[in-house]
């Protein structure tokens, strides 16, 4: 544990440089382990676990683009994605991983205390067992807060879920080489830091969000203040839980998009240049292939297929506040991969670059999509959150995304256009229990938006614990159902 934030920056430092790690970029028909399937075409591991790369016809998308294919990922194994929490001296702590991911951009990241697919747990690849994997499988000894299996990103993957969840524990735990507790307030202030908590942890972290006590008091003036009544339950919200369930429903009934798996070989628009899948007009994302060396992984040393996205992202949700309520215009995107084909999004989710210019302008579409450009027009005085963050590093190559939350003016028009709805933070937080609702990128924005670092008062307005006492955690998980 640390006392202040500058003894875990030094831990950190320490870590990193304990360890070893080099990745080379492979071309995809040298990789070790990995070839072409005969005939398909499709990029496959010779265990024929793991994951494979294929591809993807879309069609009916109901988007700008109604139609394409496109590689994706085909990873039907349930990963187990774990936080183990315990109280010291009556503050909850978690315990986290600085563990390198060979698609982080700074490859060393903060991950949830065990990030595995079923793969890996499992041995295939013949190396040292997981640890504290014993926490999160049956019979396990500890309480559970959080669980829920939860999508991932449905661009690049076809219907991938993971099993989140939180479990508390009374043990006396051996923290092993590379871990350490961090408290929830320590995390919100890493949460702050540019590509330094991971997604995995973010989204696990989701689940988190309702057991906290927000920055600021209902009833204050200004941003806070707006943002504790949001985080309430029962406060008054614009839509019932109900009216957000039938919206939902009816966007997931009405949705059009049909999808069938193809040989990777015939994936129109796609080709095999320089070593790597890429688009024929290089736009979107490319697979490449990567050889890793890690001395403190599972295994010290192996070559896998990576997507490597084109350019950043942005995710923004767009707040307004409501009678002093601030609420979220969430979108229900229909998601490529994902495994209802609709989920709760951010206000925005895209990759610029793959849009024109809003005077029509550079390559791309001219249909750019709803709030993007009132989200990069933003002064400072409208943005309430901005950080760079890195996307799956297990699967995706330098992925990052752009996260913000932009609050609106009073004028902001409160009738939500087509596939859009208004919600409050308490009925998102209460939506993230369960799985197929809310997708990766919206857990993300929550889990940055539930961990604002609490503001300095001259005198607590709130009990000085930042969040619920254990008992009362105890029964808010009993309640989940």
């Amino acid at each position: 544990m640390f006392s202040d934030i500058s003894e875990f920056h030094r831990w950190f430092e320490q870590r990193c440089a304990a360890n070893s790690y080099k990745v080379t970029e492979t071309p995809l028909d040298r990789l070790d382990g990995w070839s072409f399937e005969e005939g398909s075409g499709n990029l496959v591991h010779r265990s024929g676990r793991f994951f494979s790369v294929r591809g993807l016809e879309v069609t009916d998308s109901g988007r700008a683009v109604d139609s394409w294919r496109q590689p994706i990922i085909v990873q039907p194994e349930h990963g187990i994605l774990g936080i183990l929490v315990k109280e010291f001296d009556g503050v909850p702590h978690c315990l986290l991983q600085a563990k390198m991911e060979p698609g982080n951009k700074n490859l060393v990241q903060l991950s949830p205390t065990v990030q595995a697919t079923k793969s890996n747990y499992t041995r295939v690849h013949g190396g040292r067992p997981v640890p504290y994997l014993e926490h999160f499988l049956v019979p396990r000894s500890g309480e559970i807060l959080f669980d829920a299996l939860q999508s991932e990103q449905a661009s690049w993957f076809l219907a991938k879920r993971n099993r989140n969840m939180i479990v508390r524990t009374q043990e006396d735990v051996p923290v092993l080489d590379d871990f350490c507790w961090l408290s929830f307030e320590q995390i919100a202030e890493l949460l702050q830091t540019d590509d330094l908590v991971n997604m995995d942890t973010r989204t696990v972290l989701s689940g988190a969000t309702r057991l906290r006590r927000p920055a600021g008091v209902p009833g204050e003036d200004g941003f806070e203040g707006a943002l504790a009544a949001s985080w309430q339950p029962g406060r008054a919200a614009l839509h019932t839980t109900a009216e957000l369930l039938s919206w939902f429903t009816e966007a997931k009934a009405h949705c059009t998009l049909e999808r069938r798996l193809v040989p990777l070989a015939r994936t129109t628009g796609w080709s095999l240049r320089d070593g790597a899948v890429v688009h024929d007009e290089d736009r979107h994302f490319k697979v490449i292939g990567l050889r890793v060396e890690a001395s403190n992984r599972e295994v010290s040393g192996w070559s896998q297929p990576m997507i490597a996205p084109r350019s950043q992202g942005v995710v923004a949700f767009v707040a307004r506040r409501v009678r002093g309520v601030l609420h979220l215009l969430v979108q229900a995107r229909v998601e490529t991969g994902a495994l209802d084909r609709v989920e709760m999004a951010p206000t925005v989710q895209c990759q610029p670059a793959d849009y024109a210019a809003a005077d029509g302008s550079g390559p791309g579409t001219t249909a750019r999509p709803p709030f993007l450009d009132l989200v990069l027009a933003a002064g400072a005085d409208r943005i309430r959150f901005d950080a760079v963050q890195s996307e799956e590093g297990g699967r995706f190559h330098h992925a990052r995304n752009r996260y913000l939350l932009v609050e609106a003016e009073e004028n902001f028009p409160l009738e939500a256009p087509p596939g859009f709805v208004w919600m409050t933070v308490r009925q998102l937080m209460d939506f993230v229990r369960y799985g197929s609702h809310l997708n990766v990128e919206a857990r993300s924005l929550l889990t940055l938006l539930g961990f604002l670092p609490q503001p300095s008062r001259t005198a607590p307005a709130a009990p000085e614990t930042p969040f619920l006492a254990w008992p009362e955690i105890a029964r808010t998980a009993s309640r989940r159902g």
